[in-house]
């Protein structure tokens, strides 16, 4: 049973059908890449899986569990968490706030603390600015602020959108160390990224979408060598 499962999945905005039938799935431990242009569908399959957009057909599992229906603060509770795309944090609130938001559903003040001191370790930034408002942190301290919320929850995985978008190219590299090494302690990430190359470079498998349809789906270093994914999406 794969830890997080699409099955025919077909979703809506109005009458716009942007998903069309997309069915992939996320084995527990793994990072797992979904690739394509602008406009293709990546965000509408995160929205769908997040419960921040219901598919019309179709079904979102969760180890096995139907999610499709549910809202998504339940969703959220189920295990699943979204770093959003353009990080979506608390721009009133602190550092420290905002981290104590991404753990509103534990009760337990003392993990709460180990929660935040893990997020502290792994962006050090972050301990130095924990009594700054997050708007006005820069980008790349936005960026590290959203994905350390996301996991405050401690989800089962993380769904991450867009992490470099409008960062400079050695906060991309940072972003992306973090996304390894949080891999390497055991969470499992679906990885929404425009930079195909970074993203296939630390993912383990990849699905590429156009126009709302799988069109292609391999292990990373398949697609890294496919002769369509180097010329639409790699540059090469």
């Amino acid at each position: 049973m794969s830890l997080l499962e699409l099955d025919e999945v077909h979703a809506y905005y109005g009458a716009i059908h942007a998903l069309k039938g997309v069915s992939l799935k996320v084995e527990k431990g793994e990072i797992v890449t979904l690739i394509g242009a602008n406009g293709a569908g990546k965000t509408t399959t995160l929205r769908s899986i997040s419960g921040l957009l219901h598919c019309k057909k179709g079904r979102v599992l969760l180890n096995g569990k139907e999610i499709s229906a549910l809202p998504a603060h339940v969703v959220h509770r189920e295990g699943i968490d979204l770093v959003p795309e353009g990080r979506g944090i608390f721009p009133r609130l602190t550092v420290l706030e905002n981290l104590e938001m991404g753990a509103y559903l534990v009760r337990d003040r003392n993990e709460i603390r180990k929660r935040i001191e893990f997020a502290f370790g792994l962006f050090p930034r972050l301990r130095e600015r924990a009594e700054q408002k997050g708007g006005t942190l820069s980008g790349g301290e936005q960026q590290m602020l959203a994905t350390a919320r996301g996991l405050m929850s401690d989800p089962k995985i993380l769904l991450m959108d867009e992490p470099s978008m409008g960062l400079a190219p050695v906060l991309v590299d940072q972003i992306f160390d973090v996304i390894k090494e949080l891999n390497a302690r055991g969470t499992t990430i679906l990885l929404v990224e425009q930079n195909a190359l970074m993203a296939l470079s630390i993912a383990h498998r990849g699905y590429v979408l156009q126009t709302g349809s799988i069109v292609l789906t391999d292990t990373a270093a398949n697609l890294k060598q496919n002769e369509m994914v180097r010329k639409a999406y790699l540059g090469i």
